[in-house]
């Protein structure tokens, strides 16, 4: 749907009301410092019952399916289906919404990076196109004999993981990868009863620390994942975590985003004394939430060096017909590419022999 001027009027004046009393600065720090915590808390309390499975994945990000004529028919069979299921089953939820109708967007080239992160993973010096073009002889890492590896950042119980594994069961080339901060988390996804260790890596890493290594190689990744998790980080690190998150993609490899956008209703139910800083707020739980533009996120993605493939903001209302109550939801979702030839100034350029010395 889109917003009237009046409707769109009226969000800015609730967000200009909501905003005006921050949160004191050493209760910043606290959220800050212990935001796993808070988010281990939140599991431990929910378990996996709190969100539903993001079905609706496979429609939005069809990229998720590595091209295989073998699988193809059946992965779209699959996903066709789980989105019908899906969309009737999460009408009102605020992590699994209903996802809009394929769309014809252009493309559009993005500016180069900023610079390589200083963070470097246990294998970063293994030469990653030996990785990418085949399996391996050798079982050097978890998932090394894969020919499409996906890394789901932020993986929660498993609510976009077992969507994915379903369908790649019928790709046993293929590998996931999943993460998150919370070790309650990950310890869900261990125990559900669909997981699979032989095709599926699920580990606690924490996106924001830069020396936190990675079980796998820089630039291997076919896919990332990256689904209503940069909103719950400081923005002031989100740069850094996407700079880091575009060394780990294959030239070619697409990171794909979805996320709150301003003025979404969850942003505008915040009351007074909850505001972080603009457009940054924290829940009763210690949890937290940025609400990005459009311009926000194509700027954070080019200075990492990624191509914009698709870059949307998705207006939808949606009607809790029982309780007679309208809900405007706003989100941003996008598609960015790690170029398949990277470019890099003169200045940037490091002599091999320097490297290591």
């Amino acid at each position: 749907m889109q917003w009237s001027k009046e409707e769109e009027a009226a969000a800015r004046k609730r967000v200009e009301e909501n905003s005006a009393v921050r949160v004191l600065l050493e209760e910043q720090v606290k959220y800050e410092n212990e935001a796993s915590q808070y988010w281990d808390t939140f599991y431990k309390v929910h378990k996996n019952k709190f969100f539903k499975d993001r079905n609706w994945l496979l429609r939005e990000f069809p990229e998720i399916i590595p091209v295989d004529q073998k699988t193809e028919e059946k992965t779209q069979e699959s996903s066709w289906d789980n989105v019908k299921t899906g969309a009737a089953n999460c009408f009102s939820r605020m992590h699994c919404p209903i996802m809009p109708e394929e769309k014809n967007l252009g493309m559009k080239r993005c500016g180069s990076s900023d610079g390589p992160s200083r963070a470097r993973s246990h294998f970063s010096n293994l030469d990653s196109e030996e990785h990418s073009e085949g399996p391996l002889k050798t079982e050097l890492f978890p998932g090394s004999s894969a020919t499409f590896r996906i890394l789901e950042v932020g993986c929660g119980a498993g609510n976009s993981v077992f969507p994915i594994l379903n369908t790649l069961q019928n790709a046993p080339e293929s590998f996931l990868y999943c993460c998150d901060f919370a070790s309650r988390a990950v310890e869900l996804v261990k125990l559900h009863s669909s997981y699979r260790a032989a095709q599926c890596c699920a580990f606690v890493h924490d996106v924001c620390d830069e020396d936190s290594p990675y079980p796998f190689p820089d630039g291997i990744l076919d896919v990332i994942l990256l689904v209503f998790v940069l909103s719950s980080i400081h923005p002031d690190r989100m740069q850094g975590v996407i700079n880091r998150l575009s060394k780990l993609l294959k030239p070619g490899g697409m990171l794909l985003f979805r996320d709150y956008g301003r003025y979404d209703k969850t942003q505008l139910r915040f009351k007074r004394g909850h505001c972080l800083s603009e457009n940054f707020y924290v829940r009763g739980d210690g949890t937290r939430a940025y609400f990005f533009t459009k311009g926000e996120v194509h700027t954070m993605f080019c200075k990492a060096g990624l191509d914009e493939k698709q870059n949307l903001v998705d207006r939808r209302l949606q009607v809790n017909r029982k309780k007679q109550v309208k809900m405007h939801r706003v989100w941003v979702q996008g598609k960015f590419q790690k170029p398949l030839h990277l470019t890099q100034k003169p200045s940037k350029l490091v002599s091999p022999l320097l490297s290591h010395g």
